[in-house]
């Protein structure tokens, strides 16, 4: 025996964290010259052989222990030659295999530097699991981070899930393990076995893997994720150009799982495939100019709509394989539609497959509770100002864009991650370097991510769902901000639902809710939004929320007035499915929308007047231009009829004929003529009116338009003078004198 014992040993009970020194073929020193001796671990071997696969020549090895470590000298060879190992079992089965131990590091020393620094970009490319073809041999090469693990294998069904089989080596002080097995393909699950920093065994699955097996399991599968042939090259390459600032975002959110299912199979989601024509279809006959999906990243819990994540750079198995999603991409975008995804960068669960205590330490998340840990969704935060942490979650924003060319990430929680403080009482959290309380690393993070998904992706949108005041969220990173495109405009969001939620004769007193939102409306960047978040846990659906009266009729007249309010209000668009037709229940995550309702007029007047709006929005490219500016928006009369809960404002250009104005009367009053001041002489087109018969109202109205009368109103030279009914919003468009 040439090895020594304590070698060994390391290997048999895999507590070797450079196996590669032993295993495969060295030269050695023996007896004062040089030779070539083999050694392989193969537990359910009887004999071994060495087969040169030139010559087909066999060196026997030596069976050193009953646990199956076999050594053996090549005689007349002292120079290393491409082989294979040939084994034959107790049952006389023979096997012949690519030896793992034989190949040089898949990860390069630039690889593992810039990893460390943080600033490997497409890491994702490299550490995993990718199929490869090294050196003419076509295996699977693995790579993971875990610096302080004491030793890592790959286990899976093709070693019995035998951690002393294939363990990997570490590469310097990198905290990187890497190893190529041969013979590995697509579809084979796979784990990372670890013995972790505190001695214990861990099982986990891959922090990178591209596609997962359903739970309880959650392994890990090998995949081929660049197997699909795109046809979205039209699309892909006039995003690039597009100045999505002045363009129409008109945004349908889903939850994939609970939009439509197949009752006569058992009740079962759509998958990827199905959902691509059903949705499609759909999305271009309301008019929508994008879905967001809410997460789709792999999560082992339904019930957390997938915003507790275990695998960031996988779509979720529930639906299809990745390229299954690609498919529902790629038919959307031909078809004019834009993708985003809801993205989670914020925190994740604390399940043992997954990341928590990855190595056996703290690993992607802070060691104190104070900094790592949201006691309110029992999570882990992740440690934003660890260089790898950083680069992992970088490479996934990064990845959802290349490999599923994803145009936009809605970011999660982002107030979550600016406040150290988010959620905490005093005591529960710890200052900054400075005595503040925001989260430095996250804050760098975040300007990184905007930052280089701009410039690997221009015309990919960043979208921020953050809820306080924090200053700049929209403003570019070059001055001082943090670099997101557009904010989830919260504040509006809760003021309105506030105004609309009180009964009409009390709305005079509240008012300002209705107006305060034009006060900070310019500070960012806004998409206004109602989202999932406003229909879950007892707050009741959006139809419900309406304050006026009990009938539903009275309801839908309420809703359809803020639907009308929301899209001609500044600021791109943005509504959670169910919405646009008024479902009456609060949204299942386990069920699917209430499909049936519209066969009620309640119901189908609200989805015709949200395709109109759509529609409204699409062809007068003057509302889109001026979502975010200013200038696009007046006043004619804010808070002067708040005791009649009345409200006029116009949307405008430099062009005359692209004015609209848009008065709203959010009682049941009905008023025969009512006389506001407007900016120009001639006729105004009734573009909308959201008490029209054909939406389920009344059908009171103005003969599709009127003509402005002489004299000064409202500090304005022209007025006109219109019917309004009550729970209504009339817009009007100038057509020219």
């Amino acid at each position: 025996m040439i090895i020594t014992q304590a070698e060994l040993d390391s290997v048999i009970t895999a507590r070797h964290a450079a196996p590669h020194d032993i295993l495969g073929l060295h030269t050695v020193k023996r007896s004062g010259a040089q030779c070539l001796v083999a050694r392989t671990f193969q537990p359910e071997a009887v004999t071994c052989d060495i087969v040169d696969v030139q010559t087909d020549e066999r060196f026997r090895l030596k069976r050193l222990c009953r646990e199956g470590f076999f050594e053996g000298v090549i005689e007349g060879r002292t120079e290393a030659f491409d082989y294979r190992i040939r084994t034959e079992n107790a049952n006389g089965e023979v096997f012949q295999i690519w030896d793992p131990y034989c190949f040089l590091p898949t990860i390069s020393e630039d690889d593992a530097f810039l990893f460390g620094q943080g600033n490997h970009h497409h890491i994702y490319q490299k550490l995993g699991a990718h199929i490869k073809h090294y050196d003419g041999v076509q295996g699977t090469a693995f790579a993971v981070w875990a610096p302080s693990a004491e030793r890592v294998s790959v286990v899976g069904e093709f070693n019995h899930w035998d951690g002393r089989r294939h363990q990997m080596r570490r590469l310097g002080s990198s905290g990187v393990w890497e190893l190529f097995l041969p013979g590995i393909g697509v579809g084979t699950k796979y784990k990372y076995e670890l013995i972790g920093a505190d001695g214990s065994l861990r099982l986990k699955s891959d922090p990178y893997g591209e596609y997962f097996e359903s739970p309880p399991h959650n392994a890990s599968i090998v995949w081929e994720i660049d197997d699909f042939e795109w046809r979205d090259n039209e699309w892909m390459n006039q995003r690039a150009g597009r100045d999505w600032k002045t363009q129409p975002i008109s945004v349908y959110e889903v939850h994939f799982g609970s939009w439509r299912r197949v009752p006569e199979d058992g009740n079962r989601p759509l998958n990827y495939r199905e959902m691509a024509a059903e949705l499609t279809r759909y999305v271009l006959e309301m008019g929508f100019t994008h879905v967001e999906l809410m997460p789709l990243s792999e999560h082992p819990f339904d019930g957390s709509w997938g915003y507790q994540v275990t695998g960031f750079f996988a779509p979720t198995h529930r639906f299809g394989a990745p390229q299954d999603f690609m498919y529902l991409v790629d038919y959307l975008h031909r078809h004019g539609i834009g993708v985003l995804i809801d993205w989670v960068p914020a925190h994740f669960p604390k399940d043992a497959f997954a990341l928590a205590q990855f190595d056996g330490s703290c690993l992607y998340e802070h060691e104190d509770p104070r900094l790592g840990e949201h006691m309110d969704w029992g999570t882990l935060i992740f440690n934003y100002s660890r260089h790898e942490v950083r680069n992992f979650l970088i490479g996934s924003a990064l990845a959802w864009c290349e490999r599923f060319h994803i145009d936009g990430l809605r970011v999660d929680a982002v107030a979550s991650m600016l406040y150290l403080d988010y959620s905490r009482e005093d005591g529960e959290w710890i200052p900054n370097e400075y005595g503040g309380n925001e989260n430095i690393g996250a804050i760098d993070f975040l300007r990184q991510v905007n930052d280089l998904v701009h410039q690997y992706f221009p015309g990919v949108l960043m979208i921020a769902e953050e809820s306080t005041s924090f200053g700049g969220v929209t403003k570019p990173t070059s001055e001082g901000g943090l670099g997101f495109d557009l904010k989830w405009n919260m504040g509006w969001m809760h003021d309105t639902l506030e105004y609309l939620a009180h009964e009409p004769i009390h709305r005079k007193y509240h008012h300002g809710e209705l107006t305060f939102g034009m006060l900070y409306q310019y500070s960012e960047q806004f998409i206004t939004v109602f989202s999932h978040d406003e229909v879950v846990h007892g707050k009741g659906s959006m139809m419900l929320k309406m304050g006026a009266g009990y009938e539903m009729s009275q309801k839908a007249a309420d809703l359809r007035c803020l639907y009308t309010w929301m899209w001609l209000w500044p600021g791109k668009k943005c509504l959670f499915m169910g919405s646009e037709f008024g479902q009456s229940q609060e949204w299942k995550y386990d069920g699917q929308l209430q499909w049936e309702l519209l066969q009620y007029m309640d119901h189908q007047g609200i989805k015709l007047l949200i395709k109109d709006l759509n529609a409204l929005y699409h062809r007068y490219p003057s509302l889109s231009a001026h979502d975010l500016d200013p200038a696009g928006f007046e006043w004619i009369n804010g808070d002067g009829y708040w005791e009649e809960s009345l409200s006029i404002f116009l949307r405008r250009s430099a062009k005359p004929e692209d004015t609209f104005v848009v008065i709203a009367n959010f009682t049941p009053v009905h008023r025969d003529t009512f006389r506001f001041g407007v900016p120009h002489a001639g006729h105004w087109k009734e573009v909308i009116n959201s008490n029209a018969d054909v939406y389920g109202g009344q059908g009171a109205g103005n003969g599709g338009g009127v003509n402005s009368i002489p004299g000064e109103w409202d500090n304005r030279e022209h007025s006109i003078e219109v019917v309004l009914p009550g729970h209504t919003v009339l817009v009007f468009k100038y057509e020219g004198a």
